[in-house]
């Protein structure tokens, strides 16, 4: 069993693998700007883990100020590729060519997490793996998209790696949990700390 605590944002990566933990999470997602929150991150050069931080303290501080005495987890990706951060594709013809870009080569995934309490951050972790694809041909990136359909442009990279995505891997680097989006051994470590997680 566990205490409840609520997420900070409609995050499918974290629902999932806290989830597959047998750890069960609410959503009260903070009301926040992502875009307009990166934008003057951007423009000053700040890092894919700088952005990630940024993002995730904002929303688990914005949503557990509203929400007196409740616990907020905060968990966020940010996409890289040679330090150029790269968004959610906006439809399928963006995101073929996302693959396109990505076949054959190395991109990072930085993971934030933070848990929050009134408006206060009372832990924060941050992680990065990286990610090789294999060398995609337009006719194979054709039949992923149209395999996973909308579901696939849930992240930047376009590849759940612990679902379909895998088959698009050459390697990981780093640790598989944030791979796919969620560095959860320190974030249970923190939860079983503070009483969060009774297991």
């Amino acid at each position: 069993m566990n205490k409840p605590f609520f997420l900070a944002s409609e995050n499918t990566f974290a629902r999932r693998l806290l989830g597959n933990a047998g750890i069960t999470v609410d959503v009260m997602a903070a009301d926040l700007d992502d875009r307009a929150l990166e934008a003057p991150l951007e423009e000053t050069g700040a890092s894919a883990e700088d952005v990630a931080l940024v993002l995730v303290e904002a929303k688990a501080t914005e949503a557990s100020g509203r929400q007196p005495g409740l616990l907020f987890l905060g968990c966020e990706q940010v996409f890289s590729l040679d330090d150029e951060i790269l968004h959610v594709p906006a439809n399928m013809e963006e995101a073929r060519r996302r693959l396109l870009l990505l076949s054959g080569k190395t991109h990072q995934i930085h993971v934030a997490v933070v848990l929050a309490r009134d408006g206060q951050v009372l832990w924060r972790h941050a992680g990065v793996a990286s990610i090789t694809l294999l060398k995609l041909d337009p006719g194979f990136i054709g039949r992923y998209m149209a395999q996973v359909g909308a579901d696939g442009l849930q992240s930047a990279n376009l590849c759940r790696v612990d679902g379909e995505g895998i088959q698009l891997v050459d390697r990981i680097e780093g640790d598989f949990l944030t791979a796919a989006g969620v560095p959860m051994l320190p974030l249970l470590a923190e939860l079983r700390r503070i009483g969060a997680v009774d297991f």
